[in-house]
C-alpha cells in the first residue's frame, strides 16, 4: 500500500495526465479494488486505527469510505457530512466529527489538523475513572473548574449535560467538549477549532494534554 508521500506523487501524475482537480484524483486513486483490501492505508491517513473506530462507530475506514463515497460525500460540507453520520447512523457528536474529519483526510480534502478552510484544529481526549456527568461538572461548575483549568476566563456558552459543552475562550474562539459515557468512566473529548497555525494548533494541544492530565488527578482524588 503507498505511503502518504508516494501517494501525493500518484495524484499529482494522475492530474497531469487527466485534468482533473487534486480531491477528485485522490478519490480516483484511492477507491477499493475490492470489498476487502483498501488501496492505500485509510487508518494511517484518517489518524485513527481500524480497530478503534470499528468499537465506537460499528464501522471500519474501509466501510466508512465506502459508506460516504456512495452518497458522494467529497461534494458535501464537513457539517453536512457529519450531520449525515450522527443521523443516520446513531453516532455520538465526538464519534461523528471523528469519521468525518478522517474521511475528509483519506480523501484529500484536509491534512492531519486542518480545516476544509485550510485553517487548523487542535483536539484530544482521555478516559477519565468517573461518571458522565461527574466530569460534565467539572467543566461547567466555576469553582471545581478554576481547580484544574486555573489562569483562563471562560465562558459556558451552551451546554447540554452530560454529554456536550461549548466554551468561549478569552480570544474569541470556542471550545467544543464532547462526553461518552463508559457506565462508571467516561471519555472526554475537546477540540478547539479555527486556529491561524500548525504551531498554533499543536501548542494548543500540548494546553489540553496538560489540562486533562491535571483534571483526572483531580477527580481521581
Amino acid at each position: 500500500m503507498p505511503k502518504q508521500k508516494d501517494l501525493k506523487r500518484l495524484v499529482r501524475t494522475r492530474m497531469k495526465k487527466t485534468g482533473e482537480s487534486y480531491s477528485t484524483a485522490r478519490v480516483q486513486l484511492t477507491r477499493t479494488k475490492n470489498a476487502a483490501q483498501p488501496a492505500v492505508d485509510f487508518a494511517q491517513l484518517a489518524g485513527t486505527s481500524d480497530k478503534v473506530i470499528r468499537e465506537r462507530t460499528g464501522k471500519t475506514w474501509a466501510q466508512w469510505v465506502r459508506t460516504l463515497d456512495a452518497i458522494d460525500a467529497v461534494k458535501m460540507t464537513h457539517t453536512d457530512i457529519a450531520k449525515h453520520v450522527h443521523e443516520q447512523y446513531q453516532i455520538d457528536g465526538w464519534w461523528s466529527q471523528a469519521v468525518t474529519v478522517g474521511y475528509e483526510r483519506i480523501r484529500g480534502l484536509r491534512e492531519k489538523g486542518q480545516r476544509r478552510s485550510g485553517r487548523f484544529d487542535a483536539s484530544k481526549s482521555k478516559t477519565l475513572p468517573v461518571p458522565a456527568s461527574v466530569a460534565f461538572d467539572a467543566f461547567v461548575d466555576a469553582r471545581t473548574r478554576k481547580k484544574w483549568l486555573k489562569g483562563v476566563d471562560v465562558i459556558i456558552r451552551t451546554a447540554t449535560k452530560p454529554k456536550s459543552i461549548r466554551i468561549g475562550w478569552p480570544d474569541g474562539k470556542i471550545v467544543a467538549v464532547w462526553i461518552t459515557s463508559k457506565g462508571d468512566k467516561c471519555t472526554v473529548g475537546v477540540q478547539q477549532d479555527n486556529l491561524a497555525t500548525r504551531a498554533e494548533a499543536n501548542e494548543r494541544k500540548t494546553f489540553w494534554t496538560e489540562k486533562l492530565a491535571a483534571l483526572e488527578e483531580l477527580l481521581a482524588d
